[in-house]
């Protein structure tokens, strides 16, 4: 029908709409959200969208405002907006028409990096270009230099396919050349297809249900109410930053390596300057920008990272008396600076594929930064990586097989509570993967997967989480990539609170499991041979306040539980404890702690 070359204003942007039907909208789109995720994630093959429902899925405006997000991972959703500005730039034919759908990965196009493919459709009504339903989701493999994951490579270019505006379908019919070469480009061909397909019923999905929505209300009050709920979110935003005294606040920390220059740490300088109602996350004296892939696109990460980091901060919905709509308003009063050619804000053609645990480091030292004037609401020193791997291998019949794998962490200790043990990162929610799936379909079996017992958590009043450790078995030859963090760097303890402990990756045959080997925390497609493991073993998070003023029973609790020992318990803890009674001497532990408080 119609072409657009310009997006039209949405109309009537100033209506008012009463507030029961500004609610019944408001509970539209955030159901739009939800099934298109839920077609998504339920139509896909590969399981980093089918099980771990590694993905996102949302309706936004011509001018690519959020306005409904699925309840999927927050790097995701956020970061379609950059993706539609770049679809923008760079769309083949230079215009939108009915029926298209665009697919979306370039990473100096806005996108988060390139293994997120966007698929979205534009959405029209009576003729005219209103808004678009789109969608971002993981893809096991998309033809880069090692299979599934890639660290240590030279430019974007050896990412794999890169996708700038490119139509799946133009005017409903499908591209064949452009799917032919997606088969012929992936070792996990038949489900990257699939996924892909996946996306485009999902995005055709949330565009039928919004031409749905506007029949019943009508286009002047939808729109009108879509722009109340993103000032809705924006004026709670902007309250909550109002509560922080002005200023300027300031954390760093260390990042491993590039994974190709060992031993050369990465530094992160995070400086949170908060004006008013408006806050700014500037990224100056982080480190240069690597040789390697271990860059972060800053459209469509660094940017999202803050803004998940201040959602977390000042909206969580755990906390807060009013839950904010998840939209564009929040995002308004959050300024990200990254300087040009840092590891924040690479320039082209720098790769730029692996940047999760940067990220992830990112909001921790956000919330590092803040925790002096918001004791109330921060965590002490999470996991703040990720444990991203790629198992491969090639079949009897030449035909490779790949899997994606995330890995839990740990969240530091909280004001009123513990930190959370084996738990996604700061920057996910990712779910795990079934071991019955994986031994189901794959030459793999895992052999441990449970809460590490080598070292404790970061003890404090609220002590941190403790991580997960992860022991895969290969049963034939094959190749593993490996993304992490903290191998160098605890997490920080917070108030009184002690480090959590670093995380570590060995490799090992379980036909030798006395001889092992120590592991970088990221590595490059390598070959592992049949019986070979990879053990992984996610950091602890930070303590939160004094250990002393942790009541006994639960250091009892953690003893008993084989989290603390009774060595522990007593040096730092103050506890006495009677392991074969099970019970804490009270008299003594008084003692001990009145005499180790007057020495500290």
């Amino acid at each position: 029908m119609n072409v657009m070359t310009q997006p039209i204003p949405q109309v009537a942007a100033r209506k008012e709409v009463d507030p029961i039907t500004l609610q019944v909208i408001r509970g539209s789109f955030e159901t739009i959200a939800e099934e298109m995720g839920h077609v998504l994630y339920r139509m896909s093959f590969s399981s980093i969208i089918r099980e771990s429902q590694d993905l996102g899925a949302g309706l936004f405006d011509t001018e690519f405002n959020t306005l409904c997000e699925s309840e999927s991972t927050p790097m995701h959703i956020g970061s379609i907006p950059g993706y539609l500005r770049g679809i923008a730039e760079t769309i083949e034919d230079g215009e939108w028409y009915e029926g298209d759908v665009v697919v979306h990965n370039h990473p100096y196009h806005g996108a988060s990096h390139t293994p997120d493919l966007a698929v979205v459709v534009p959405v029209f009504y009576q003729g005219r270009l209103v808004g678009f339903a789109g969608n971002t989701a993981h893809h096991v493999d998309i033809g880069a230099a090692t299979p599934g994951l890639i660290i240590d490579v030279p430019d974007v270019y050896a990412e794999g396919m890169l996708f700038a505006g490119t139509k799946l379908y133009r005017k409903g019919r499908p591209n064949t050349g452009m799917w032919n070469f997606i088969r012929n480009n992936s070792r996990a061909a038949q489900q990257l297809v699939s996924d892909i397909e996946a996306q485009v019923a999902s995005a055709r999905l949330g565009a039928r249900r919004f031409v749905e929505l506007l029949d019943k209300y009508g286009e002047e009050t939808v729109f009108a109410a879509a722009n109340q709920l993103m000032d809705y979110s924006e004026r709670l935003t902007r309250q909550r930053i109002a509560e922080i005294p002005d200023g300027e606040y300031v954390a760093e920390g260390w990042l491993d390596d590039d994974g190709r220059n060992r031993d050369q740490r990465l530094k992160v300088k995070v400086t949170v300057r908060v004006t008013g109602d408006e806050v700014e996350v500037d990224l100056t004296g982080s480190a240069d920008q690597t040789p390697t892939a271990y860059n972060v696109p800053f459209e469509g990460s660094t940017k999202v990272a803050a803004y998940a980091a201040f959602r977390k901060l000042l909206l969580d919905a755990a906390t807060s008396e009013v839950r904010a709509p998840s939209n564009e308003g929040s995002f308004r009063p959050v300024k990200v600076t990254a300087p040009l050619g840092s590891i924040f804000n690479p320039k082209a053609p720098a790769s730029a594929e692996a940047r999760f645990t940067q990220c992830n480091r990112m909001i921790d030292l956000i919330i590092r930064a803040l925790a002096p004037v918001m004791p109330e609401t921060v965590i002490a020193g999470s996991s703040a990586s990720i444990s991203f791997a790629a198992y491969s291998g090639v079949r009897p019949s030449g035909e490779y097989w790949v899997f994606l794998e995330v890995n839990e962490g740990a969240y530091g200790g909280r004001p009123h509570s513990d930190g959370p043990d084996s738990i996604d990162n700061l920057m996910a929610n990712t779910r795990n993967n079934p071991l019955e799936d994986l031994a189901m379909h794959l030459p793999m079996i895992c052999d441990r997967y449970e809460l590490r017992d080598d070292q404790p958590p970061g003890a404090g009043e609220f002590r941190g989480g403790i991580g997960v450790v992860k022991a895969q078995r290969m049963l034939t030859p094959g190749f593993i990539t490996h993304e992490s963090e903290r191998h160098t760097e605890a997490p920080w303890g917070l108030f009184g609170g002690t480090d959590g402990a670093t995380g570590r990756c060995v490799l090992y045959n379980a036909d030798r499991p006395g001889e092992t080997r120590e592991m970088y925390s990221k590595f490059s497609g390598l070959a592992v041979e049949a019986n070979d493991v990879m053990a992984y073993y996610g950091p602890n998070g930070g303590g939160y306040g004094s250990p002393l003023k942790r009541p006994a029973r639960k250091v009892l609790e953690d003893v008993l539980d084989g989290f603390c020992s009774v060595e522990r318990a007593r040096d730092v803890y103050g506890v006495v404890v009677n392991l074969e009674d099970e019970t804490v001497d009270i008299a003594a532990t008084e003692s001990l702690r009145a005499r180790m408080a007057a020495a500290g």
